[in-house]
């Protein structure tokens, strides 16, 4: 069973290394066997099971339905693998779904510690007013007026980014990774600086200590060696 709901927040300031698990990234093998490795190594798992061509993607937002359900059962997977994985209790990653407010409220009782939230997404008052003052809520910002304006919204934490380009979601200009500093000095809340980071690059988010990544680790030849060097480049 996922620990208690008490420590969330104690668990999200300690943590990381954010994994967006997103299986259509994992270009060989099975999706969960890759995450099953890498439990060990990451903190929190922001489940997000969006294709990545540009065609599949409008297909799921033309069918929210399709999409909610997709998440919740690939969260109800991670949450089952994640419960049944070594080491028990608080060594365990926080489960996060993106976007589906819907999802987390149903998967509440099984372990869904919140939801991630981009822009145009369901505000986070109301997201809150939903979950209640226990659920984690994280909120995407790309930019300082976007970080600015979190600043009175009842959140937990910012993704920030991109930092580096990035192909995973379209992204081109990078916002530098000095920009995700200043963002976490900004606000009272963990940052995980997003976009482009690999092992190659996330040490120049050691000042930061905490970075969110997809392709870095799901479509890693050797996914474990990529998380602990990820790891010590963020001096975790």
């Amino acid at each position: 069973m996922q620990a208690s709901e008490d420590n969330y927040r104690e668990r999200l300031g300690e943590a990381r290394l954010l994994l967006i698990f997103t299986p259509e990234l994992v270009l060989e093998g099975d999706p969960l066997e890759r995450l099953r490795l890498l439990i060990p190594h990451v903190d929190v798992i922001q489940v997000r099971p969006k294709p990545v061509a540009s065609e599949q993607s409008a297909q799921l937002a033309a069918d929210p339905p399709a999409e909610a359900r997709a998440t919740h059962d690939w969260t109800e997977q991670v949450l089952e693998l994640v419960a049944s994985a070594e080491p028990d209790g608080e060594a365990r990653p926080l489960i996060m779904v993106n976007d589906r407010v819907d999802v987390a409220m149903a998967l509440r009782g099984r372990g869904c510690a919140g939801v991630h939230l981009g822009q145009s997404d369901l505000p986070a008052s109301e997201a809150r007013a939903l979950l209640g003052e226990d659920a984690l809520i994280g909120l995407s910002t790309h930019d300082m007026r976007d970080v600015a304006m979190t600043l009175d919204q009842p959140i937990d934490y910012l993704g920030y980014g991109p930092v580096f380009a990035s192909t995973t979601k379209g992204y081109s200009e990078a916002r530098g990774p000095e920009t995700a500093w200043v963002a976490s000095e900004a606000v009272g809340l963990p940052v995980f600086p997003i976009g482009g980071i690999t092992p190659a690059n996330a040490t120049e988010l050691k000042s930061v200590g905490r970075a969110a990544v997809s392709s870095a680790l799901l479509s890693a030849a050797d996914p474990v060696k990529a998380a602990l060097t990820l790891r010590a480049a963020l001096g975790a």
